[in-house]
């Protein structure tokens, strides 16, 4: 049996002073529409990992913008390079699991396509982890040295220190930037803790050293957030809802799922949005209290529907026409959905006349239905 305990030197090549033999580091590139940055952080990488046996491998998510071809290209020259492209699936943190689990080399590292991470820090996270006193290196902008710089707006900052406050007190993740997405780790470790892990969300090293509770070892290296070269960011406000879900998922030891609970949060802004609606269609429209109800249930349906497919089904998001059949059996589901509710609340109160407790578990039976079956049609894998 081979050990993999000491990673012994490999010879350089004469083929452009490349390192051969066993890869030891993997870097994983999760990408959407990174056409453009994709060449240069590779001849960057070249740069920073010399004398280093290394990869990389992009993990696409069929970018409509040529992002796997251009990877591929590259790779035909570089046999360094290695392309993931994936069909029907979506998000980061599942794209870097799938990219991490793709390596065989005994440290991954994980780190965005879009410039805006340093790679010359890539030697120094890499040094901590061959010294075995480490399990996982972060990349940080809130230790000394560290600068979220010009990298994020005011109030991107501003979420991104709520959320490290957030991930500090209810996760007891003991880390100066829990947000940060730039980091490299054992792979030994993370094959350990990656059936523990959410294809969902974001915040992938949030949830590696969450899931580790407390026995990873942690190495923090400052560095300095730099300003996005091409593109935009593939972050928007409904990243607030996920990573919240991730954080309630963790809070509750993973017992309840992050889709299950981001689906539930969407039905709370449903609820909103059915009420706001209610009041207009009565006191604009003067329309009459059933059929304001009737149309502001289907907007509120419709709003849900939307938010889901963009945020908790984001992996399998409907376009087209598959859009517009995914609405209408959504509409189907949740008119179960209702009967649902108000068939075990009814139940309930006939037999213990407890007004809140009764609403209460209809919501929930009604929740669950729709869920667990607009999971299976609406938004089935396909």
């Amino acid at each position: 049996m081979v050990s993999n305990t000491n990673y012994e030197p490999t010879e350089i090549s004469k083929f452009e002073g490349r390192v051969t033999g066993p890869t030891e580091l993997t870097v994983v590139l999760p990408t959407y529409n990174e056409s453009k940055n994709v060449p240069i952080v590779v001849e960057l990488l070249d740069k920073a990992l010399a004398g280093v046996a290394w990869e990389v491998i992009v993990v696409d998510d069929n970018s409509p913008d040529g992002t796997s071809k251009v990877t591929a290209e590259i790779a035909q020259q570089d046999p360094r390079v290695r392309i993931v492209q994936r069909i029907g699936r979506r998000g980061l943190s599942g794209a870097c699991i799938e990219g991490m689990l793709a390596s065989s080399s005994k440290f991954v590292a994980v780190m965005d396509a879009d410039l805006q991470h340093d790679e010359s820090l890539l030697p120094k996270m890499l040094d901590a982890l061959r010294s075995e006193s480490y399990d996982i290196c972060v990349a940080s902008r809130h230790v000394e040295g560290g600068d979220v710089g010009t990298g994020l707006s005011s109030i991107r900052a501003w979420g991104s220190n709520l959320a490290n406050n957030l991930a500090r007190k209810f996760l007891k993740v003991e880390l100066s930037d829990p947000m940060s997405g730039f980091f490299m780790l054992r792979r030994d470790r993370f094959v350990e803790l990656a059936p523990r892990l959410s294809s969902q969300g974001f915040k992938i090293m949030l949830d590696i050293v969450a899931s580790g509770k407390g026995a990873l070892r942690v190495k923090e290296l400052p560095f300095v957030f730099r300003e996005r070269q091409h593109g935009e960011s593939k972050l928007d406000t409904l990243v607030t809802m996920d990573y919240l879900g991730l954080l309630v998922s963790k809070i509750f030891d993973d017992k309840i799922s992050v889709r299950f609970l981001m689906y539930s949060m969407v039905g709370g802004t449903g609820v909103v949005v059915h009420l706001i609606a209610l009041k207009i269609f009565l006191a604009v429209f003067g329309m009459t209290f059933g059929l304001s109800q009737l149309i502001a249930t289907f907007v509120a349906m419709s709003s849900n529907f939307f938010l889901n497919n963009r945020l908790t089904y984001r992996d399998r998001r409907l376009t087209g026409l598959a859009w517009v059949k995914g609405l209408l059996t959504f509409y189907v589901i949740c008119s179960f959905g209702i009967l649902a509710n108000v068939g075990v609340a009814e139940l309930i109160y006939t037999n213990k006349p407890i007004w809140w407790f009764a609403g209460a578990a209809g919501a929930v039976m009604g929740a669950v239905w729709n869920y667990v079956v607009s999971n299976a049609l609406t938004w089935r894998k396909g």
